[in-house]
């Protein structure tokens, strides 16, 4: 639990701080890395009376500390069995979903989200390599739905039109495959153009290429007549099929 507590206001940069002048007077300019509901955010500290300086705006909630101390050996044994898996997570979810207001285990569970999530959010508010990644890792995630939305679900306007469960999963699980399928079409493509441009004397570097997305879709063609004849002229099958 000492990882929670705090003596005395954490240190955080000039560049953060005005990121926070920003959000606590409601807006934030144009550079600021911070979605525009991030004054919607609640954010707690561990004691009501400690003071944290320019954060002190936007921590306007206190934690049950009290209660996290408590239930902290119960929280662990749960934890416990979701990592040796000897309790289904759908199991515990369920049950902590369906806890009434007095659980103190649910509350605790609660509590320590809540500062779990404050500490990330001042974290992400402070680093700029954080960011960075976090940034990164969302543009794949918009690539992905971009595939998927733009390119492959294209019927419906990429709606799921029905309440069926099982039909809807089996329309996302086919979907999954689809965009796997180019994820790894795209990717053996990319490696063999790495490969050749490399072998003639170019000079790519991993840097760049880690920034290369194998999400690419302007060669795809959803929709349109397919031929699987062995014999296709103007084909070559033995160059696009994958090893």
């Amino acid at each position: 639990m000492h990882t929670l507590r705090y003596q005395q206001a954490p240190r955080i940069s000039a560049d953060a701080k005005r990121q926070l002048a920003a959000t606590a007077n409601g807006h934030s300019s144009a550079s600021a890395p911070v979605k525009d509901d991030a004054t919607l955010q609640q954010l707690y500290k561990p004691a009501r009376e400690m003071s944290y300086g320019c954060l002190d705006p936007l921590l306007h909630h206190t934690a049950e500390m009290d209660l996290i101390r408590e239930q902290w050996d119960t929280m662990a044994r749960v934890a416990a069995s979701l990592r040796n898996r000897t309790a289904p997570a759908n199991v515990v979810i369920q049950r902590l979903a369906n806890a009434s207001s007095s659980d103190r285990l649910a509350r605790a569970l609660t509590a320590l989200g809540q500062i779990v999530k404050s500490i990330f959010i001042l974290r992400y508010l402070d680093d700029g390599k954080m960011r960075d990644t976090v940034q990164l890792q969302l543009n794949h995630g918009e690539h992905r739905h971009d595939l998927t939305r733009r390119c492959l679900f294209f019927a419906n306007r990429g709606e799921f039109r029905t309440g069926d469960l099982d039909e809807i999963m089996n329309k996302a699980s086919c979907l999954s495959l689809l965009s796997n399928a180019v994820l790894v079409w795209n990717t053996v493509r990319i490696a063999e153009i790495v490969n050749r441009l490399r072998t003639s004397g170019e000079e790519i570097l991993d840097s760049d290429l880690a920034r290369v997305s194998p999400l690419c879709r302007a060669h795809i063609i959803p929709t349109g007549t397919y031929s699987f004849e062995p014999e296709m002229p103007g084909v070559d099958l033995a160059h696009n099929t994958l090893p």
